[in-house]
């Protein structure tokens, strides 16, 4: 089942703040962690959370990308950042929005506030940070992003880098 695109009666899951789905997934994947550490170890736990939420972060992106109908460009991908931001989930400011690169620093972060809460910090770049980067997998594959630090890992912000791959 695809749980971004999934409706329920009437209701569509992507009404849903993405800070409130993360939640309940964190809510369901530390229990996850705690079986497969008891099981298997700590290692192969944050391995399967880690994998997990890559897959999860790469359909949602392809769900995405078949809304439009052409490949997405980094316009597209701009307009959607709402979704992310929305109910202040995240701040950020915006260095440059064109074709051929987005650029942005985010400031606040209350995913990464979020995760600390629930005791769920030294994951918390496992169920949000990475899969930013396995998002463009799914959306758009020639979608690149660098990122070098995130709040989640104690920097003072994440610095977003998105870029369209160079044909070659």
């Amino acid at each position: 089942m695809n749980t971004d695109e999934t409706q329920t009666g009437s209701m569509d899951v992507n009404d849903i703040p993405i800070l409130l789905r993360r939640k309940v997934e964190a809510m369901l994947l530390a229990h996850v962690l705690e079986v497969i550490t008891e099981r298997s170890g700590r290692e192969e736990a944050e391995a399967v959370i880690g994998e997990t939420c890559s897959r999860s972060a790469i359909e949602q992106g392809r769900q995405r990308a078949e809304k439009l109908d052409h490949p997405p460009t980094l316009e597209d991908f701009a307009a959607i950042q709402p979704n992310w931001t929305r109910e202040d989930a995240l701040r950020i400011d915006t260095l440059e929005a064109s074709a051929e690169k987005l650029d942005f620093n985010v400031t606040r972060c209350r995913y990464s506030e979020m995760y600390k809460e629930m005791g769920l910090g030294d994951i918390g770049h496992l169920l949000s940070c990475n899969r930013d980067g396995d998002f463009c997998i799914g959306y758009n594959p020639d979608m690149e992003l660098t990122r070098t630090q995130t709040i989640m890992k104690g920097a003072d912000y994440c610095d977003f880098r998105y870029r369209m791959k160079k044909e070659a």
